[in-house]
Protein backbone atom coordinates (compact mmCIF):
# COMPACT_ATOMS: atom_id res chain seq x y z
CA UNK A 1 0.00 0.00 0.00
CA UNK A 2 1.30 3.31 -1.18
CA UNK A 3 0.49 6.53 0.39
CA UNK A 4 1.23 9.86 0.09
CA UNK A 5 -0.60 11.89 2.38
CA UNK A 6 0.30 12.22 6.19
CA UNK A 7 -0.63 9.28 8.65
CA UNK A 8 -3.05 10.84 11.26
CA UNK A 9 -1.21 11.39 14.73
CA UNK A 10 -2.13 8.80 16.89
CA UNK A 11 -2.05 9.44 20.80
CA UNK A 12 0.40 6.59 22.52
CA UNK A 13 -0.88 5.32 25.36
CA UNK A 14 1.49 4.92 28.57
CA UNK A 15 1.42 1.46 30.24
CA UNK A 16 0.29 -0.49 27.18
CA UNK A 17 1.33 -3.81 26.43
CA UNK A 18 4.64 -3.85 23.55
CA UNK A 19 4.81 -6.91 21.25
CA UNK A 20 8.00 -8.33 21.42
CA UNK A 21 8.79 -8.51 17.20
CA UNK A 22 6.03 -7.63 14.37
CA UNK A 23 5.91 -10.29 11.44
CA UNK A 24 7.24 -8.61 9.00
CA UNK A 25 5.40 -10.12 5.83
CA UNK A 26 1.96 -9.38 7.44
CA UNK A 27 -0.05 -7.15 5.27
CA UNK A 28 -0.08 -3.61 6.95
CA UNK A 29 -1.48 0.22 5.86
CA UNK A 30 2.38 1.45 6.10
CA UNK A 31 3.69 4.89 4.19
CA UNK A 32 6.53 4.96 2.59
CA UNK A 33 7.66 6.93 -0.34
CA UNK A 34 7.84 5.57 -3.94
CA UNK A 35 11.33 6.25 -4.28
CA UNK A 36 14.34 7.86 -2.25
CA UNK A 37 13.73 11.05 -3.86
CA UNK A 38 10.22 11.33 -2.60
CA UNK A 39 11.68 10.60 1.04
CA UNK A 40 10.89 13.70 3.01
CA UNK A 41 14.31 13.17 5.24
CA UNK A 42 14.63 16.77 5.66
CA UNK A 43 11.16 16.21 8.27
CA UNK A 44 12.44 14.05 11.07
CA UNK A 45 15.41 15.97 11.95
CA UNK A 46 13.95 19.45 12.00
CA UNK A 47 16.54 21.02 14.66
CA UNK A 48 19.68 19.73 12.54
CA UNK A 49 18.29 21.06 9.28
CA UNK A 50 17.04 24.62 11.04
CA UNK A 51 20.24 25.77 11.41
CA UNK A 52 21.48 25.18 7.51
CA UNK A 53 18.17 24.59 5.84
CA UNK A 54 20.28 24.23 2.49
CA UNK A 55 21.97 20.93 3.59
CA UNK A 56 22.06 18.06 1.29
CA UNK A 57 23.04 15.72 3.76
CA UNK A 58 21.32 12.64 4.01
CA UNK A 59 21.08 9.93 6.62
CA UNK A 60 24.35 7.55 6.65
CA UNK A 61 24.10 5.03 8.93
CA UNK A 62 20.89 2.78 9.44
CA UNK A 63 20.15 1.13 12.71
CA UNK A 64 17.33 -1.82 11.26
CA UNK A 65 14.90 -2.83 13.96
CA UNK A 66 16.41 -0.29 16.51
CA UNK A 67 13.93 -1.02 18.82
CA UNK A 68 14.16 1.53 21.66
CA UNK A 69 17.00 3.42 20.04
CA UNK A 70 20.23 2.31 22.15
CA UNK A 71 22.40 2.28 19.54
CA UNK A 72 20.64 4.87 17.51
CA UNK A 73 21.47 7.68 20.17
CA UNK A 74 25.08 6.26 20.94
CA UNK A 75 25.66 6.51 17.43
CA UNK A 76 24.59 10.13 17.33
CA UNK A 77 27.01 10.94 19.85
CA UNK A 78 30.04 9.15 18.11
CA UNK A 79 29.17 11.15 14.32
CA UNK A 80 27.45 14.15 15.75
CA UNK A 81 28.76 15.49 11.94
CA UNK A 82 26.40 12.89 10.53
CA UNK A 83 22.52 11.47 10.57
CA UNK A 84 21.64 8.61 12.10
CA UNK A 85 17.96 6.46 11.08
CA UNK A 86 16.11 4.16 13.24
CA UNK A 87 14.32 2.01 11.68
CA UNK A 88 11.52 0.28 13.89
CA UNK A 89 8.41 -1.73 12.52
CA UNK A 90 6.22 -1.26 15.42
CA UNK A 91 4.41 2.05 15.88
CA UNK A 92 4.63 2.44 19.84
CA UNK A 93 8.37 1.81 19.90
CA UNK A 94 8.80 4.33 17.20
CA UNK A 95 7.00 6.69 18.73
CA UNK A 96 8.93 6.10 22.28
CA UNK A 97 12.11 6.45 20.52
CA UNK A 98 10.97 10.13 19.46
CA UNK A 99 9.63 10.82 22.75
CA UNK A 100 13.77 10.24 24.09
CA UNK A 101 15.11 11.71 21.23
CA UNK A 102 13.06 14.70 22.19
CA UNK A 103 13.65 14.82 25.48
CA UNK A 104 17.58 14.47 24.92
CA UNK A 105 17.26 17.54 23.02
CA UNK A 106 15.37 19.43 25.22
CA UNK A 107 17.87 18.48 28.22
CA UNK A 108 21.26 19.64 25.75
CA UNK A 109 19.46 22.56 24.63
CA UNK A 110 18.80 23.85 28.78
CA UNK A 111 22.26 22.03 29.86
CA UNK A 112 25.08 24.36 31.40
CA UNK A 113 27.57 21.32 31.84
CA UNK A 114 30.87 21.44 30.52
CA UNK A 115 31.79 19.93 28.11
CA UNK A 116 27.79 20.74 26.70
CA UNK A 117 25.75 17.70 25.87
CA UNK A 118 25.75 16.07 22.51
CA UNK A 119 23.01 18.14 20.75
CA UNK A 120 21.49 14.78 19.13
CA UNK A 121 19.81 16.97 16.55
CA UNK A 122 21.27 13.85 14.42
CA UNK A 123 19.22 11.24 15.15
CA UNK A 124 15.76 10.04 14.08
CA UNK A 125 13.68 6.98 14.23
CA UNK A 126 10.87 5.60 11.13
CA UNK A 127 8.11 3.28 11.40
CA UNK A 128 8.65 1.32 8.03
CA UNK A 129 9.19 -2.32 7.08
CA UNK A 130 12.65 -2.70 5.70
CA UNK A 131 11.95 -6.03 4.73
CA UNK A 132 9.59 -4.63 1.88
CA UNK A 133 10.32 -1.01 2.03
CA UNK A 134 14.31 -1.03 2.56
CA UNK A 135 15.02 0.40 -1.33
CA UNK A 136 12.52 3.10 -1.17
CA UNK A 137 14.15 5.17 1.57
CA UNK A 138 17.88 4.34 0.71
CA UNK A 139 19.80 5.05 -2.63
CA UNK A 140 22.64 4.17 -4.36
CA UNK A 141 25.88 3.90 -2.25
CA UNK A 142 24.25 6.30 0.31
CA UNK A 143 24.80 4.32 3.49
CA UNK A 144 28.34 4.36 5.39
CA UNK A 145 27.06 1.72 8.08
CA UNK A 146 23.85 -0.66 8.38
CA UNK A 147 23.51 -2.00 11.26
CA UNK A 148 21.47 -5.56 12.50
CA UNK A 149 21.49 -5.56 15.99
CA UNK A 150 19.45 -8.57 18.17
CA UNK A 151 17.27 -9.03 15.11
CA UNK A 152 13.87 -11.74 16.02
CA UNK A 153 15.20 -15.10 15.30
CA UNK A 154 12.41 -16.68 14.24
CA UNK A 155 13.32 -20.07 15.43
CA UNK A 156 10.91 -22.31 13.45
CA UNK A 157 12.33 -22.88 10.20
CA UNK A 158 8.90 -22.11 8.33
CA UNK A 159 9.13 -18.58 9.66
CA UNK A 160 13.10 -18.57 8.41
CA UNK A 161 11.55 -16.65 5.58
CA UNK A 162 11.07 -13.80 8.04
CA UNK A 163 14.32 -13.14 8.59
CA UNK A 164 16.22 -9.81 8.19
CA UNK A 165 19.52 -10.95 6.95
CA UNK A 166 18.72 -13.50 3.72
CA UNK A 167 20.74 -13.51 0.61
CA UNK A 168 17.98 -11.99 -1.34
CA UNK A 169 17.34 -8.53 0.75
CA UNK A 170 21.76 -8.36 0.78
CA UNK A 171 21.29 -7.02 -2.68
CA UNK A 172 19.26 -4.68 -1.32
CA UNK A 173 21.62 -3.80 1.64
CA UNK A 174 24.88 -3.81 -0.90
CA UNK A 175 23.13 -1.57 -3.44
CA UNK A 176 22.71 0.80 -0.38
CA UNK A 177 26.18 0.90 0.96
CA UNK A 178 29.04 2.69 0.02
CA UNK A 179 32.03 0.48 -1.21
CA UNK A 180 33.77 0.22 2.25
CA UNK A 181 30.73 0.14 3.82
CA UNK A 182 30.68 -1.62 6.40
CA UNK A 183 27.59 -3.67 7.60
CA UNK A 184 27.20 -5.21 11.55
CA UNK A 185 25.28 -7.80 13.03
CA UNK A 186 24.87 -8.89 16.79
CA UNK A 187 23.06 -11.26 18.43
CA UNK A 188 23.03 -13.89 21.42
CA UNK A 189 21.28 -16.99 19.42
CA UNK A 190 24.06 -18.84 18.05
CA UNK A 191 22.47 -20.76 15.16
CA UNK A 192 20.78 -16.84 13.97
CA UNK A 193 25.01 -15.66 14.14
CA UNK A 194 25.76 -18.59 11.44
CA UNK A 195 22.89 -18.45 9.42
CA UNK A 196 23.71 -14.52 9.15
CA UNK A 197 27.56 -15.08 8.49
CA UNK A 198 27.19 -18.00 6.64
CA UNK A 199 24.66 -15.71 4.08
CA UNK A 200 26.47 -12.49 4.26
CA UNK A 201 29.54 -14.92 2.95
CA UNK A 202 28.61 -16.48 0.46
CA UNK A 203 27.31 -12.94 -1.29
CA UNK A 204 30.05 -11.50 -3.48
CA UNK A 205 30.00 -8.12 -2.55
CA UNK A 206 30.56 -8.71 1.37
CA UNK A 207 33.67 -9.47 3.09
CA UNK A 208 33.68 -10.12 6.69
CA UNK A 209 36.64 -8.26 8.95
CA UNK A 210 38.91 -10.40 10.36
CA UNK A 211 38.48 -10.37 14.53
CA UNK A 212 42.01 -7.91 14.76
CA UNK A 213 40.23 -5.68 12.37
CA UNK A 214 36.75 -5.83 13.78
CA UNK A 215 38.18 -5.17 17.99
CA UNK A 216 39.82 -2.41 16.54
CA UNK A 217 36.62 -0.68 14.61
CA UNK A 218 35.17 1.98 17.88
CA UNK A 219 31.81 1.21 16.41
CA UNK A 220 32.36 -2.52 18.14
CA UNK A 221 31.50 -1.42 21.53
CA UNK A 222 28.59 0.47 20.59
CA UNK A 223 26.87 -2.88 19.12
CA UNK A 224 27.72 -4.81 22.33
CA UNK A 225 26.77 -2.67 25.16
CA UNK A 226 24.55 0.50 23.65
CA UNK A 227 21.06 -1.35 22.93
CA UNK A 228 18.64 -2.39 24.89
CA UNK A 229 18.67 -5.94 24.03
CA UNK A 230 22.59 -5.99 24.27
CA UNK A 231 22.23 -4.64 28.08
CA UNK A 232 19.42 -7.22 28.73
CA UNK A 233 21.65 -10.32 27.44
CA UNK A 234 24.40 -8.63 29.65
CA UNK A 235 22.66 -8.82 32.58
CA UNK A 236 21.24 -12.38 32.14
CA UNK A 237 25.43 -12.96 31.37
CA UNK A 238 24.26 -14.29 28.28
CA UNK A 239 26.73 -14.59 24.66
CA UNK A 240 27.37 -12.21 21.94
CA UNK A 241 27.91 -13.12 18.59
CA UNK A 242 28.86 -10.05 16.51
CA UNK A 243 30.25 -10.01 12.77
CA UNK A 244 31.41 -6.58 10.83
CA UNK A 245 31.47 -7.20 7.04
CA UNK A 246 32.39 -4.51 4.49
CA UNK A 247 31.16 -3.82 1.41
CA UNK A 248 33.32 -4.61 -2.04
CA UNK A 249 33.80 -2.95 -4.51
CA UNK A 250 32.34 -4.72 -8.13
CA UNK A 251 35.95 -4.74 -9.24
CA UNK A 252 36.57 -7.16 -6.19
CA UNK A 253 34.10 -8.99 -6.37
CA UNK A 254 34.30 -12.48 -5.12
CA UNK A 255 33.16 -15.89 -7.39
CA UNK A 256 29.75 -16.77 -7.02
CA UNK A 257 29.49 -20.17 -4.89
CA UNK A 258 27.01 -22.55 -4.87
CA UNK A 259 24.26 -21.74 -2.40
CA UNK A 260 24.93 -23.33 0.80
CA UNK A 261 21.92 -22.11 3.15
CA UNK A 262 18.41 -21.76 2.23
CA UNK A 263 17.51 -18.50 -0.79
CA UNK A 264 14.49 -17.23 1.74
Amino acid sequence: IIMETEPPKKKIKRGGKLRAHSNPLSDRALYYPLTPDEFKHKELYPLYFAEDPLSTEVPTMADIGCGFGGLTMALSEMFPDKLVLGVEIREKVVAIVKQKIERLQGEAKNSTTTPQMHHYRNASCLQANAMKHFPNYFRKGQLTKLFFLFPDPHFKKANHKRRIVSYTLLAEYAYALAEGGLLYTNTDVKDLHEWMVGHIEQHPLFQRLPDEEMRADPVLNLIMESSEESKKVAKAQGSKYPAVFRRLPLSQAKPRRAKQYNPY
